[in-house]
C-alpha cells in the first residue's frame, strides 16, 4: 500500500489513517483516507479525521521558540525553562512546580514528562486534561477490577445481543463505534439498543428504547438494575462465589436506595415501563455491552455511577466473556496511554500507586533517589493551588486550559498570578497561549513520531509523512532537552522515540511477574525497524506470553488484580448532584460535544466545511421552558451560573429534558408497555401543543423511543438543521440538497440517499438528521 499509515489524532476510537501527498494541490498537501487494514476501523474515517488534511497548513502554527515575547533561539528559550523551574525548585521546593499535560500527547511524549516530574523534580505535581473525562473509570475500574483495564474490545460489539449506551452521544463522539453498532443491529435485528440520557442525542436514532433520565440519576437507575436482579433469581451465583467479593454489602445498598422497579422511575423521571424493560432485557441477554462516557465520567459521583454499572455486570456475569462488558470509551486519542505512563496526578508509571514497594521499584529502574512518594495536585487543584500562588511554575503542554477547564476565568487568573508560564504547542493563538512567558513550538501530527493507545487498550502507530513546521520539535525532544539542562541528562539521553517506547515497554514488564496487568514486555526488544512497522496491538502482551490478537480476554479466567485475586463489588450509594436545581437557578445544564469540532478548535477550526454543522455555541431548551421564559429558537440567551456566564444560540427541542415545577403545569402520559393509552396536559394558560401529534400515536401498537421522547412535549419532531445548513460533512451537502433529492426521487431510506448523494457514507454520522429529514418528508425512518 503506498501512502504512510498512521493513526487519527482526534477520539479514543484510533482509526487507522493512510495519508499521501498531493504534490498537484501545492506544497503540505495530502491526501488523506481511512486505513481498511487497520483493525479497530477497517477504513472508516469520522468527519473530522477525514477533513485532517485540511488542518496541516502553516496558518496559525507557532513556528519559532518565544520568550517574552521576542523570538529566540532554541538555546536561550530551553534556559529559560530550566532556569525558571530550578529556581522555583530551589526557593519554594519541588511542589512549588507542575505539568499540565494531555492526551493529544503520544505516548513517549507523556513518557518523558511524567519521568521528569516524577522522577527527577520529584514532585507529583503532572496531571492531564484527561482527568477532566476518564478519571471516574479509572478509580472505578481500579475499585472493582484491582487494576485500570479496559475488559472489552471493539469486536465484542459485533458479537453482543444488548448495547446499553450511558451518557454518551457515541454517534457523534465515537462515530465508527456507532457504525459498527449500527451494522450489528441491522445485520442482526433481534440485536437490541437501550440508550440512557437526559437529552435525546442523535445515537437515539437506533435505539429500540431511550430513558430520558433526570441529570444524575445513573447510579439509582444501575443499583435499580443489581436490586432487580437479586430478586428475580437473575445473578451468577456461581461467578460470584468463584470469582468476586462483596456481593452482599453491595446488593443491600442497592436495594436500599433502590428498592422497587417504581421506585426507580420515579427518582429517574422515566416511565416504569422503560425501567423493567430495561432491568428484563439486562438480566436475560448474556451478550450485554454496556458502553458509557463523560455523561457518566463528569460528575462529582462518576466514580460512583461506573461501579453501579460494573457491579450489574460482575453480579450477573457478563464479563471476561465475548461480547459482554462494561465498556468505557475514552475521549481523546491517548488518554490511555496517558493512564500507562502515569501522567495522572494520582498514578505512578506502568500502573503502579504510591506504595513503598513501587516507588523503590520504579527508583531502581529509572536510577533515582528522588521518585515522588504521594499523590500530586488533579487538574483543578492544581490550578486552585497556582491562583493561591503555591505554584510558582507550569508548564502546560498540548492544551488548552483557559478555554477547555471549569472556572475558565479562574485558570485565567491563576495563569496572570503565576511567575512563570510555558507553553508547548503547535499553535500560536491559543488563550493559553496569549498568557506565556515562554513559547516552544511543538511538531504537530504528521510531523512526528510515536504510538498511541485507543479505548480498547490497542496500540498504534503515529507516523510522520510531513516535514515540521517553521522550528517546531517533537514533545519529548523538548521536555528531554530541558531535563539535560536541569542537570538530568544521562536520564534524558534519548535519541528517537523508539528508544523512549523501548523503556516504557521494560518498565511495564519490570519485576512484574504477572502482578500488573499493563503489560507489553513482548515488545521492549523491538529494534528501530521493527518499532517503526509495528503493526496494531492490544495488551497485555507480555514476553513469551499471548496478546489479544491471538485470543487472550481479560478477565476470562476469572481472575482479577486485588490481592485476593477476585472482582470487588462495590456498595453505591447515590448522591445528589452537588448543584442541584433551585429557585434561584432552576436548570441542569447538561454540556454536550459537537459532531465536527475538537476541544477548543485550534485544530478543526481551520477546516471551513466543519464549521458547516454547527458553527457556534448553542443552548437547547424544552418548550416548556422556552414557552414560560419567551425563549424562540434563534434567540441569543445569556447562560449563567456561580462559575461564570456565556452567550449561547437558542434551540428550542423537545430532544432535552428540563421543567418548571413552580409554573403551575402538569402533564403526564400512560403507556401500556410501547402502547399510548392516555395523556393529560393541566396548565393555568393555553399550552403550545399540537394535538395531531398526540392523536397519531395513541393507540398505536409501539410508540418508538424516538416518539416517546416527544409526547410530553407535545410537539412534531423538528427539522435539526436550518434551511440550507449543513447536514453532511464529509462530503459538504446541505439541507436544501438533500431535501430536494428525498422529494425529487422520491428517496425512502438513508441508504438509498446514500447511493444517490453519499451522503452518510463515509462516517455515518449525519444518518439520523437523514432519517430526521425522511420523516419530514413522509418516509418512515429506518436502520439503514
Amino acid at each position: 500500500m503506498t501512502g504512510v499509515r498512521t493513526t487519527c489524532p482526534y477520539c479514543g476510537v484510533g482509526c487507522g489513517i493512510v495519508a499521501r501527498a498531493d504534490e498537484a494541490a501545492g506544497p503540505r498537501s495530502f491526501a488523506i483516507a481511512g486505513d481498511p487494514e487497520h483493525p479497530s476501523s477497517f477504513g472508516r474515517l469520522g468527519s473530522k479525521g477525514a477533513a485532517l488534511g485540511e488542518t496541516l497548513g502553516l496558518d496559525g502554527r507557532l513556528l519559532h521558540p518565544i520568550v517574552d515575547g521576542r523570538r529566540t533561539g532554541w538555546d536561550q528559550a530551553l534556559d529559560a525553562v530550566a532556569r525558571g523551574f530550578a529556581r522555583a525548585i530551589a526557593e519554594h521546593g519541588p511542589d512549588a512546580v507542575a505539568f499540565y499535560v494531555s492526551g493529544q500527547l503520544l505516548t513517549e511524549d507523556y513518557y518523558v514528562a511524567n519521568k521528569l516530574m516524577k522522577g527527577f523534580i520529584g514532585s507529583a505535581n503532572i496531571d492531564t486534561n484527561s482527568r477532566l473525562c476518564m478519571a471516574s473509570a479509572v478509580a472505578g475500574h481500579k475499585r472493582a477490577f484491582g487494576a485500570d483495564v479496559v475488559p472489552v474490545a471493539y469486536d465484542d460489539i459485533e458479537a453482543a445481543d444488548l448495547f446499553v449506551i450511558v451518557g454518551s452521544n457515541t454517534a457523534w463522539c465515537h462515530p465508527v463505534l456507532f457504525q459498527r453498532i449500527r451494522e450489528t443491529k441491522a445485520r442482526r435485528p433481534d440485536a437490541r439498543v437501550v440508550v440512557v440520557d437526559p437529552r435525546r442525542t442523535a445515537t437515539a436514532d437506533i435505539a429500540d428504547l431511550l430513558l430520558q433520565i433526570r441529570p444524575g440519576t445513573d447510579a439509582v437507575l444501575f443499583n435499580g438494575l443489581l436490586s432487580h436482579a437479586s430478586g428475580e433469581a437473575a445473578l451468577d451465583r456461581a461467578h460470584l462465589d468463584a470469582h468476586v467479593e462483596g456481593a452482599d454489602a453491595a446488593v443491600r445498598a442497592a436495594r436500599a436506595t433502590a428498592p422497587s422497579i417504581h421506585a426507580v422511575a420515579r427518582a429517574c423521571g422515566v416511565p416504569e415501563a422503560d425501567v423493567a424493560e430495561l432491568y428484563r432485557a439486562f438480566s436475560r441477554t448474556e451478550r450485554v455491552l454496556t458502553l458509557f462516557s463523560q455523561g457518566v465520567n463528569q460528575s462529582s459521583s462518576g466514580t460512583d455511577k461506573v461501579n453501579a454499572i460494573i457491579n450489574a455486570h460482575l453480579a450477573t456475569g457478563k464479563i471476561g466473556k465475548r461480547g459482554a462488558g462494561p465498556f468505557s470509551l475514552t475521549g481523546q486519542p491517548n488518554a490511555m496511554g496517558g493512564r500507562e505512563v502515569g501522567a495522572l496526578a494520582t498514578q505512578l508509571a506502568a500502573h503502579m500507586d504510591f506504595t513503598p514497594e513501587n516507588v523503590a521499584r520504579l527508583a531502581r529502574f529509572w536510577g533515582t533517589t528522588n521518585v515522588a512518594r504521594r499523590p500530586g495536585l488533579a487538574a483543578v487543584e492544581l490550578f486552585d493551588a497556582m491562583h493561591r500562588g503555591r505554584i510558582k511554575a507550569v508548564w502546560i503542554i498540548a492544551t488548552n486550559p483557559v478555554v477547555s477547564m471549569p472556572d475558565a476565568g479562574r485558570v485565567a487568573e491563576a495563569l496572570e498570578r503565576c511567575e512563570l508560564v510555558v507553553v508547548s504547542d503547535c499553535m500560536r493563538g491559543t488563550d493559553t497561549a496569549a498568557l506565556a512567558d515562554v513559547l516552544l513550538p511543538a511538531s504537530g501530527w504528521g510531523e512526528k513520531s510515536g504510538t498511541v493507545t485507543s479505548s480498547e487498550r490497542r496500540l498504534s502507530r503515529q507516523r510522520a509523512f510531513a516535514p515540521a513546521a517553521g522550528e517546531s520539535r517533537p514533545d519529548w525532544w523538548i521536555v528531554a532537552e530541558a531535563a539535560r539542562r536541569m542537570g538530568f541528562g544521562d536520564a534524558f539521553a534519548y535519541r528517537s522515540p523508539a528508544e523512549i517506547f523501548r523503556e516504557h515497554a521494560r518498565l511495564s514488564a519490570y519485576e512484574n511477574a504477572g502482578t500488573r496487568a499493563f503489560d507489553i514486555g513482548a515488545l521492549a526488544a523491538l529494534d528501530d525497524a521493527e518499532y517503526d512497522a509495528l503493526e496494531p496491538v492490544a495488551w497485555p502482551c507480555p514476553a513469551g506470553g499471548r496478546g489479544l490478537t491471538d485470543g487472550a480476554r481479560p478477565f476470562a479466567d476469572g481472575r482479577f488484580f486485588t490481592p485476593s485475586g477476585k472482582a470487588r463489588l462495590v456498595p453505591v450509594l447515590p448522591r445528589p448532584p452537588r448543584h442541584a436545581p433551585s429557585a434561584a437557578a432552576p436548570f441542569a445544564l447538561n454540556t454536550g460535544r459537537v459532531r465536527d469540532h475538537w476541544h477548543t478548535m485550534t485544530r478543526t477550526g481551520l477546516s471551513a466545511r466543519l464549521s458547516g454543522h454547527h458553527a457556534e455555541p448553542f443552548v437547547q431548551v424544552h418548550p416548556i421552558d422556552a414557552e414560560h421564559r419567551g425563549l424562540a429558537s434563534g434567540d441569543l440567551a445569556e447562560v449563567v451560573n456561580e462559575r461564570g456566564r456565556m452567550i449561547a444560540r437558542v434551540v428550542v427541542t423537545a430532544d432535552v429534558r428540563l421543567s418548571d415545577a413552580k409554573a403551575g403545569r402538569y402533564r403526564a402520559a400512560r403507556f401500556d408497555g410501547t402502547r399510548l393509552e392516555a395523556c393529560v396536559y393541566v396548565a393555568p394558560a393555553p399550552l403550545p401543543i399540537d394535538r395531531e401529534v398526540i392523536v397519531d400515536l395513541v393507540g398505536v401498537a409501539h410508540v418508538d423511543a424516538a416518539a416517546r421522547s416527544r409526547v410530553l412535549a407535545a410537539q412534531p419532531a423538528g427539522r435539526s438543521k436550518a434551511r440550507g445548513g449543513l447536514v453532511c460533512a464529509c462530503f459538504s451537502i446541505g439541507y436544501d440538497v438533500l431535501a430536494d433529492a428525498i422529494r425529487t426521487q422520491s428517496l425512502t431510506t438513508a441508504a438509498e440517499v446514500g447511493r444517490v448523494l453519499g451522503a452518510g457514507t463515509r462516517c455515518g454520522s449525519c444518518i439520523p438528521e437523514l432519517n430526521a429529514l425522511l420523516g419530514a418528508a413522509g418516509r418512515p425512518a429506518t436502520a439503514s
